[in-house]
């Protein structure tokens, strides 16, 4: 014999609907928060190339027939600073310059074009400085130039340590062709009156 289960009665009543209501009547429905997609980053740039340094221009090396003209170091210091005097008379000039053209430089004939006054230089400074000035005039083709090195009165046992050196390094320079003391209104033994050789002629 079998036996039907009874059917469920799956009405609700109206005093459990009356209950549910009360009970539910202070909840609220659960808001859902929108959700975050996540940004996608950018690739980092990449980063731009340094610009590569612009070439220097360097000096040809034909440019003048001495390269000591830029070089410092080529110039041998003198030995003894005592071998000249504050007040000595300096002269020198190379074998082939004419006696007029000596006459004239000592006399204080030729038209002076440029300067250079080492008052307050060291000794490398000065080095440096008549390289530079030398090196510039020669491109100027100027040939008639004065060096005031000063007398070293200022100088410990009045030595003069700028005037000797000025004398010992001007014949190293193949284009100096000759120089000699200056008359006293230009400087007298404090400066030096300076030929330079022609850059339009081989003499």
């Amino acid at each position: 014999m079998s036996h039907k289960k009874p059917r469920q009665n799956n009405k609700i009543s109206e005093e459990e609907q009356q209950f549910f209501r009360d009970e539910m009547s202070g909840v609220r429905p659960l808001v859902t928060e929108k959700r975050i997609e996540p940004v996608k980053q950018k690739p980092a740039p990449k980063p731009k190339p340094k610009p590569k340094p612009k070439p220097k221009p360097k000096r040809r090396q034909n440019d003048f027939d001495d390269n000591n003209l830029q070089e410092n170091s080529f110039l041998s210091d003198p030995v003894d600073l005592r071998d000249l005097e504050i007040n000595d008379v300096l002269f020198f000039a190379r074998t082939g310059i004419q006696q007029k053209l000596q006459k004239k430089l000592r006399r204080g004939e030729l038209p002076v074009e440029e300067i250079l006054d080492l008052h307050g230089y060291t000794v490398a400074e000065a080095k440096i400085a008549i390289l530079d000035f030398l090196y510039e005039c020669r491109r100027q083709n100027i040939r008639y130039l004065q060096i005031i090195h000063g007398k070293g009165y200022r100088s410990e046992q009045k030595i003069p340590v700028l005037k000797t050196h000025v004398a010992y390094w001007l014949p190293q320079l193949n284009h100096v062709l000759a120089y000699s003391s200056a008359l006293p209104k230009d400087g007298g033994t404090g400066a030096l009156y300076v030929l330079l050789k022609s850059n339009l002629t081989q003499d």
